[in-house]
């Protein structure tokens, strides 16, 4: 099995391009192993404190600078055969802590609440991995739900590097914390072999991420992608082992709800052959919409229905 491995050769901090080289080639459902970290100098623990930084993180941020966004990804990988027009179907086998910290920072003028909270305060998190357990300084634990913040591909050439702060249509930093291990998501391939990347690994975060980050930290993901050729998929979906969720992104809320809205019905229809009325109808009855991030620049909202449900429609 491929492992990939973060280095300053294997990463790309805070951005995605389709100029990027593969780092590796996989073939449609070949299983491969991502490594990630996650921390600049000023978030990551000093020497002395009581977690362990790893040595790739530290080669990392003393060779590398960040561009555009904060995020270290790791990739990307090409899946042989996928060409524009095709998805990729991203099964995420499993997700396993990385590292004994996170982190959790408030910066002025970003988060929810900006005025609420105008300054900068850095929090570290003791990870206890074989517990699956995260500590917070006021002395409450949490149960440890990791799952990679940013999954995506390369946009469309012509778009140039983009920042990895805004979600978009080849995925990115969705921050949906339903897209952990046995979770799939789709996405829409823009150039030949798609280049997937992951980051931004999140110990744990609600929904909404509100205060700007979620526990910030390192994770090895294990991914085992396919092709869906002629999929013409214009956004991101995922399903989870008893969901299906669509997706969608804008800096105005409203307009984030109702496109997932729209694009939920148009599943329901497609996957159940009801009228797009009946969807809607259902969809008030038996969909939940939620709030993904609302720090991301383009905030996301994600609609979720039973897959069993859909099984039993009609």
């Amino acid at each position: 099995m491929k492992q990939i491995q973060p280095s300053p050769d294997t990463i790309h901090w805070g951005y995605f391009d389709a100029a990027l080289k593969p780092l590796a080639t996989v073939e449609p459902g070949e299983t491969f192993t991502l490594n990630s970290v996650s921390g600049g100098v000023a978030e990551a623990p000093r020497d002395g404190s009581p977690y362990h930084v790893r040595p790739e993180l530290r080669a990392i941020q003393a060779a590398v600078k960040p561009e555009l966004g904060p995020h270290i990804l790791t990739g990307p990988v090409a899946i042989r055969g996928a060409m524009p027009g095709d998805a990729l179907r991203v099964e995420i086998v499993d997700v396993q802590l990385a590292d004994d910290w996170g982190f959790n920072i408030i910066k002025p003028g970003m988060g929810a609440l900006p005025e609420d909270f105008p300054y900068e305060r850095l929090i570290h998190l003791g990870i206890d991995r074989a517990a699956g357990t995260i500590a917070t300084p006021w002395g409450m634990v949490l149960k440890a739900t990791p799952f990679f913040g940013v999954m995506g591909v390369a946009p469309a050439p012509e778009v140039g590097r983009v920042s990895s702060v805004m979600p978009s249509s080849f995925g990115g930093n969705l921050d949906n914390k339903e897209l952990g291990a046995g979770a799939v998501l789709y996405l829409p391939v823009a150039v030949e072999g798609g280049l997937f990347s992951a980051g931004d690994g999140h110990g744990a975060q609600g929904d909404g991420e509100v205060c700007l980050t979620a526990v910030e930290t390192g994770l090895t993901g294990t991914f085992k992608i396919d092709l869906v050729k002629n999929a013409n998929l214009d956004a991101p979906w995922a399903e989870t082992p008893t969901h299906a969720i669509t997706m969608a992104f804008d800096e105005d809320l409203d307009i984030a709800m109702q496109v997932a809205l729209q694009r939920m019905i148009r599943l329901i229809v497609a996957r159940t052959g009801i009228t797009a009325d009946d969807a809607y109808r259902l969809c008030s009855l038996a969909v939940d919409l939620r709030v993904t991030q609302v720090v991301n620049r383009s905030k996301g909202i994600h609609a979720m229905i039973s897959r069993e449900l859909l099984d039993r429609v009609g």
